[in-house]
């Protein structure tokens, strides 16, 4: 699949607010025209999905929403739209200002209001065709960490889906947890080589790392780190609609083979909070429940359908730090 254009990418600049929308109805529409966008709760506890625009493209009439468990959502884009989708976790209210667990966007309010979630969380990025394309961009990107398991489900049976099925929670290396989220290396370390920033700016030069190939084989369709375009990035002919599913069933076979397969558990865990910057280590790929997941990792039985990703001095690599762990 070609990538998009650069644009695509530039997810961390802020729109005009939208106008605010509310509604006590557990399904409604927003009707603007163009692409319709279906947010469904599969989790088993509301959580409180946000939008953001990308700057100069046009305002959704809503930039935050409660989703109780069990309902579903939509709200229209209009054409060439550009912009992301996540969900807070664990909200609550007090003295009139709203704070989150995960995905927090600061405002201390239900809309966020031009405001871009707190790392970490599970991101839907999408780039609309315009009048000058006829393609719809989209991924789930773990760039910014993961808070939740998500899908993008295109209604065009052509087109395909992406996401992560599986609770990354469960599988987080100790020095990336962080209250019930899970970071990326470049939030953990904010070191040049993990954010693909600086000299490492160049995909030639910003390779996968272990931890961006831990998430990869736990999720293979995921956008994993900053230059991971072509295995991750999706392209849909345009008009066509989309679900963005939180917490889809992991052992559906429609999402098992290509989001990944969880170990059964799919509600994501309460970690207790990590403070300040860390160091990578080798002990960093030691996961909560044992060594189990790693060793299918490095045998490349966890995801089947990610094994082309990994070379054979990766694979070596993480068969090291096996024996490592063992002995």
């Amino acid at each position: 699949i070609s990538p998009p254009s650069p644009k695509h990418h530039q997810w961390h600049s802020l729109s005009s607010p939208p106008p605010s929308s509310s509604s006590s109805s557990s399904f409604f529409t927003f009707k603007v025209n163009s692409t319709t966008f279906t947010f469904t709760n599969k989790c088993a506890n509301t959580i409180w999905p946000a939008t953001l625009s990308n700057s100069g493209t046009a305002p959704l009439s809503t930039t935050g929403f409660i989703l109780p468990s069990g309902t579903s959502l939509s709200i229209q884009a209009p054409t060439g739209w550009s912009g992301r989708f996540w969900a807070r976790t664990s909200c609550s209210t007090t003295l009139n200002h709203l704070t989150c667990a995960t995905g927090d966007c600061g405002s201390g309010q239900i809309e966020c209001s031009g405001s871009g979630a707190t790392p970490p969380a599970t991101l839907a990025e999408f780039t609309l065709a315009g009048p000058s394309s006829t393609k719809d961009f989209y991924d789930v990107s773990l760039v910014d960490g993961y808070n939740i398991p998500m899908m993008v489900v295109a209604a065009n049976g052509g087109c395909e889906s992406t996401g992560c099925a599986v609770d990354l929670n469960n599988r987080c290396p100790a020095e990336l947890r962080v209250g019930e989220g899970c970071r990326s290396a470049c939030e953990a370390f904010g070191k040049e080589e993990y954010c693909c920033s600086g000299v490492y700016a160049n995909p030639s030069v910003c390779k996968p790392t272990v931890y961006s190939e831990m998430f990869k084989a736990a999720c293979p369709r995921s956008y994993s780190y900053a230059f991971d375009d072509p295995s991750s990035t999706f392209t849909c002919d345009a008009p066509a609609d989309y679900s963005i599913i939180f917490c889809p069933n992991p052992l559906d076979p429609s999402s098992s083979s290509s989001f990944g397969e969880d170990d059964g558990s799919s509600s994501p865990s309460q970690k207790s909070s990590r403070d300040g910057t860390t160091e990578p280590t080798t002990k960093g790929v030691v996961l909560e429940g044992g060594e189990s997941w790693l060793a299918n990792l490095a045998m490349g039985d966890d995801a089947p359908s990610s094994r082309k990703n990994f070379s054979i001095f990766h694979q070596f690599l993480l068969i090291f730090f096996l024996i490592y762990l063992l002995f």
